[in-house]
This record gives C-alpha cells, sequence and structure tokens, in this order.
C-alpha cells in the first residue's frame, strides 16, 4: 500500500508483487528504489509497516503480508 506521495509517484493506491521465499523489508525497499521513481532520500526516511505494525529491515515478508510503505509527514503549523 502507498501513502503519501507515494500514490503520486507509483499512480495508484496499492499493487501486488511476488517475492522470493526468505526477501525481507529491505529487500523490498530495495526493489522499489531500483524502480527509480522517488528521489533516494525519500527512501532513506520511509516507515514502513507489515500487517499494520512497524517493520525493520531484517524483518522477513511471508505470503499474504501487507505492507505500508509510509513516507515522511510535512507541513503543520509552527
Amino acid at each position: 500500500m502507498y501513502f503519501g506521495v507515494l500514490k503520486e509517484i507509483f499512480g495508484r493506491e496499492h499493487e501486488v508483487v511476488e517475492l522470493a521465499e526468505g526477501a525481507d523489508v529491505a529487500g523490498l525497499l530495495a526493489m522499489f528504489r531500483e524502480r527509480g521513481r522517488a528521489p533516494r532520500s525519500l527512501w532513506e526516511s520511509l516507515a514502513v509497516a507489515v500487517n499494520q505494525e512497524y517493520a525493520r529491515a531484517g524483518d522477513l515478508l511471508h505470503e499474504g503480508d501487507e505492507v505500508a510503505l509510509l513516507p515522511p509527514v510535512s507541513g503543520g503549523v509552527a
């Protein structure tokens, strides 16, 4: 699932991807980075949730997992 600016970058709210067995969050992010659609700085500050729980780079992904890519929020009132 894509949130914020990522919905605009990828032109959709979600997609289904197939990964090799043993894939982790870092591998998934690397796959998206290789697509080259988003600035590198965005990937460095992205939060990831797997099944509605914040995830770390080394967390393994399993069939049926719901992954949300959450870019940093900007703006607000000072």
